[in-house]
């Protein structure tokens, strides 16, 4: 079987310096999965945001027509032609209709205001289940991260381009309103007011499409300011910061990379603030224009004085209006393309996947792994990270690879657990390609901790029970729950699994027993809280640890899973003598007759496996038992020569 078509190296793209009209008018075809994402997020709010809209775009032709009818009310009632009580009434009418709008606008932000919190859970929700289902490279890529930080400032505020939709469908019914009695006046008032916007707003388009390239210019030096934010002013930096004195050049890194982004902004906003002033003049003097033939005609005779009120104030609405929608029209071609990044990250598809009708990984494993002449080069890269590689990892054995730094040791466990897949040749589960079985089978069969783990700020329960959340996710669920009512030991409800006699909170036996084989159990007499105990200094009440203690806590994850293949990548790295040999003596009892992946740097912990294969320059050069291979005298034997001599 050959290998996948990898997805190669990308290189980032320079913007242009303006966004092409083709390109904005292209990237509003992904308004309607906008329409379609906001619908998911709530049915309610999205059909109460547009009702509303509606009914407020009568409200101003309302407030207008009433207005002039008040007006002719009181020349009418000062010379006798109308009573009182009609003006009254119409003063009522237009407080009525105050007030209507007053609490339509409140209802609207309201509305617009729940609903846009709830789309920003929403999305962020859909971002972090779309990212875990992607491949490993796509994040050792700094291209998509670029998109992926992109894609992660869209899940807030785009619910905005939602609601200028519904916007320009509310400016637009009332413009048809208020144009209709331009109409009937004038028709070339409406002519001249679309005339007269149209330079202001192209103007805000260019403007608008500039600022957006250079946004997505400057996204990778965006991350470096964050990056260097978080070097100048975090707990895990604060040591070395202070004792290599890196202060001062953090701060002067920032200060350049930021003042040079500020430059570039301040050029940009201010020729956008001139040329729009300009720009405003001319819409300015198209309303004055039409203003004075009104006056003209009022004092003519031809108009009342009402009908003067209520013409200029349409007037000068319906230019407002128009000048909004083409503008709206433009910032929504605009956000299109903001919009464009955060779809087009949810469009990626990875390559490492369960095929149709896959199978199941056997339990148990009956033969073992069999690697084929595999080859593997990481994306983007022409050097062979390991190539020719062909050995057995047979049912209940442990081996141990073993090798200089760059020999390929982390990449053959990667390839195991199919966080990749060969270039080429192949990899054999019980006699069938790895890449025929369910992935979520292969992962629940495998349990791996890599030398460079996460240190969760999290509980110590929590950090345990990720090896198997699955099993532990209604325990972990439970204790979140009783936080929030305001209990810390105390569960409700009770008999949920998770309740002692007398109301405390139940640690599963599952996370007591792999801290038990982890030697993680040892921590406890110094947690105030025990299992309860926040670890890790970002939250209150938080303990840190040492990176021996850690690496306890990393190996009881890897118990958790009660896995056929466990590997442990330099899994004892920061441990002191006694405490990694007392690892390992637990670790060889707990995998009996299972299969055990182990690599290490210390030989002390290297001979105690069943087999040993030695790597150089990513290709197998050895493979036999310890005894074996110091007899031979090959590379292991020297390796093995030389780190016995800084004992002696």
């Amino acid at each position: 079987m050959t290998a996948p078509t990898r997805r190669p190296g990308s290189k980032r793209t320079p913007p242009q310096e303006h966004v092409p009209w083709r390109d904005r008018v292209r990237a509003v075809r992904y308004v309607p999965s906008l329409l379609t994402l906001v619908w998911e997020t709530s049915r309610g709010l999205t059909l109460a945001m547009g009702l509303l809209r509606l009914v407020r775009a009568f409200v101003p032709v309302a407030a207008l027509w009433i207005a002039k009818l008040i007006i002719d009310a009181v020349i009418g009632a000062r010379v006798g032609s109308v009573p009182l009580e009609r003006l009254w009434t119409l003063v009522a009418m237009e407080f009525g209709v105050a007030v209507v709008g007053e609490v339509l606008g409140r209802a609207s932000a309201l509305v617009e205001s729940q609903l846009g919190d709830l789309f920003a859970n929403h999305t962020s929700i859909r971002l972090m289940e779309h990212a875990a289902t992607l491949d490993l490279y796509h994040f050792e890529d700094p291209t998509f991260y670029d998109q992926l930080e992109r894609a992660r400032q869209q899940t807030s505020g785009r619910v905005m381009l939602l609601s200028q939709l519904y916007g320009v469908f509310q400016d637009a019914l009332t413009l048809v309103s208020l144009a209709g009695a331009l109409f009937v006046f004038n028709a070339w008032l409406v002519l001249l007011l679309f005339i007269a916007v149209i330079p202001s707003f192209l103007g805000e388009t260019y403007y608008a499409s500039r600022q957006y390239s250079l946004m997505f210019k400057w996204t990778p030096e965006r991350r470096l300011l964050d990056y260097l934010r978080y070097l100048g002013a975090s707990d895990a930096t604060a040591k070395e910061t202070q004792l290599f004195g890196l202060s001062p050049y953090l701060v002067s890194r920032f200060r350049v990379l930021s003042n040079a982004f500020y430059e570039q902004n301040k050029s940009l906003t201010r020729r956008k603030a001139l040329i729009g002033t300009l720009l405003s003049i001319v819409a300015s003097a198209g309303y004055y224009g039409a203003y004075v033939v009104i006056l003209l005609r009022t004092v003519g005779g031809t108009l009342s004085i009402g009908t003067l009120t209520f013409l200029a104030a349409s007037f000068m609405r319906s230019r407002d209006l128009i000048q909004r929608l083409l503008m709206s029209a433009s910032d929504i071609f605009n956000q299109s393309l903001y919009l464009k990044d955060m779809f087009e990250f949810f469009e990626m598809r990875p390559t490492i996947a369960s095929p149709p009708n896959a199978r199941p990984v056997p339990v148990p494993i009956t033969q073992g792994f069999t690697f084929e002449n595999v080859g593997f080069q990481y994306p983007g890269s022409d050097r062979w990270a390991v190539r020719h590689v062909s050995f057995e990892v047979r049912r209940g054995e442990r081996i141990a690879f073993v090798g200089e730094n760059g020999a390929g040791k982390t990449t053959l466990t990667k390839l195991i657990a199919r966080l990749y897949d060969p270039t080429e040749g192949r990899i054999l589960l019980d006699g069938f390609d790895l890449r025929e079985y369910d992935l979520a089978s292969l992962r629940r069969a495998i349990g791996v901790i890599f030398q460079d783990f996460v240190r969760y700020d999290m509980r110590l329960d929590e950090n345990i029970g990720v090896g198997r959340i699955e099993d532990v996710h209604d325990y972990l669920g439970t204790i979140d729950d009783a936080r929030r009512v305001g209990g810390d030991d105390v569960l409700a409800p009770a008999g949920d699994g998770y309740v002692e006699g007398n109301g405390a909170a139940k640690v599963p036996d599952s996370i007591r027993l792999a801290a038990d084989k982890s030697l993680a159990s040892s921590l406890l007499p110094r947690l105030t809280d025990g299992y309860r105990q926040m670890l890790g200094r970002r939250f209150e009440g938080g303990l840190d640890l040492s990176g021996g203690e850690w690496q306890k806590v990393a190996l009881a994850r890897a118990y958790m899973r009660d896995a056929e293949l466990l590997i442990l990548d330099e899994p004892t790295a920061a441990l002191d003598a006694r405490a990694e040999y007392e690892v390992f003596v637990r670790f060889s009892d707990l995998v009996a007759g299972r299969m055990a992946v182990l690599i290490s740097h210390r030989f002390s912990t290297v001979r105690m496996a069943d087999r040993i294969v030695v790597l150089k320059n990513g290709e197998v050069v050895e493979d036999g038992t310890h005894d074996d291979l110091v007899n031979a005298g090959g590379l292991y034997g020297e390796l093995f020569s030389l780190q016995a001599k800084g004992y002696r």
